[in-house]
């Protein structure tokens, strides 16, 4: 039973930073998912996969892991880059580079 702590990034239909500031407690599925022949359902009998517990800090989540006696792993977040430029910066006169199509 292995839990992963991380920070989730923000999805692709987000232009916020809304549900990205908490940490998450997760476990790492035991079980392989099963395919229902008739239906067609994926389902697990891995209970553990439906758990998600959300802390405010890393610590928080580590001390809690400690605490149940949970080993963990922690993932920590990739920080995003951004460039300084915006849509207009492509049309001025001052540019270094011209602008071609």
């Amino acid at each position: 039973m292995v839990a992963r702590i991380y920070r989730p990034a923000k999805t692709a239909m987000q232009s916020g930073k809304a549900k990205t500031q908490r940490w998450v407690l997760d476990y790492e599925p035991e079980v392989a998912r099963s395919i229902d022949p008739l239906m067609g359902y994926t389902s697990s009998s891995d209970m553990k996969q439906q758990v998600r517990l959300f802390f405010e800090t890393c610590e928080e989540a580590e001390a809690y892991a400690q605490r149940k006696g949970i080993a963990y792993r922690v993932e920590k977040p990739k920080d995003r880059t951004i460039r300084g430029a915006s849509y207009s910066d492509n049309f001025r006169f001052d540019r270094h580079a011209p602008w071609t199509h």
